[in-house]
């Protein structure tokens, strides 16, 4: 399809998320805890989709890859090895800052 209104239905039936490495898609299907892997665009000038998706590759939340190596990392990949991916908590921060300038 060229355009949803929104992806949270196919993520809860998924098994697995292929996709690219936009911060906003990788967040919200770590976020479902999907198994995920991110196809990089090494195209895309001052490519910021790469420094994610090599972070969360490093950090052990999702597969990284790119047009070229996808076959092989499916065929490769071992879906047991990915971390849970933990969501921020911005309350903490909020609070944090509260105390820093005196709001509390």
């Amino acid at each position: 399809f060229r355009f949803k209104d929104s992806l949270a239905e196919d993520l809860r039936r998924a098994d697995l998320v292929i996709s690219h490495a936009g911060a906003g898609s990788c967040l919200e299907t770590l976020e479902k805890g999907k198994p995920l892997i991110v196809v990089t665009n090494e195209k895309l000038m001052n490519n910021h989709q790469l420094e994610l998706a090599k972070q969360l590759d490093r950090d052990g939340h999702v597969f990284c890859c790119n047009c070229s190596t996808l076959v092989e990392t499916l065929q490769s990949m071992d879906l047991s090895t990915l971390k849970p991916f933990s969501p921020g908590q911005p309350e903490k921060f909020a609070s944090f800052l509260d105390k820093v300038f005196g709001f509390q």
